[in-house]
């Protein structure tokens, strides 16, 4: 499969590759809220979930519309995780990717116009 965009460095790939893995089977309720809804086929394209993509775990991505979701916790709004998800979607963005970016709140009490908007940004 070519792939239009860059994957880890082989030197930390394995790593990342592994922490992947323990977070598909640690998810968050927010993820598997989302999760079900995504993997169900509604939306008419293929999600994964912890992919990796440059150096960067993403939590779920449409690799065929280059658009990626996240799901962010409470820790996400503590000021250096703010400046660190800031570089990361900078970075996504620049290798071509459309980050959409939900609370863990806005995904469980309001899942359908979460999937609305994802259903608007494919």
């Amino acid at each position: 499969m070519l792939r239009n965009f860059q994957t880890a460095s082989s030197d930390r790939y394995a790593l990342l590759k592994a922490f992947a893995r323990v977070n598909r089977n640690n998810q968050t309720n927010a993820e598997k809220c989302l999760w079900q809804q995504l993997r169900c086929g509604t939306l008419g394209v293929k999600f994964k979930r912890q992919h990796i993509i440059y150096d960067f775990i993403v939590d779920f991505v449409c690799l065929e519309k280059k658009l990626i979701i996240e799901v962010d916790g409470a820790y996400h709004f503590k000021n250096s995780q703010i400046e660190s998800d800031i570089y990361r979607t900078e970075e996504l963005e620049r290798l071509g990717f459309r980050v959409l970016r939900f609370t863990n709140e806005k995904v469980i009490c309001e899942t359908n116009e979460v999937i609305k908007t994802i259903q608007e940004s494919l």
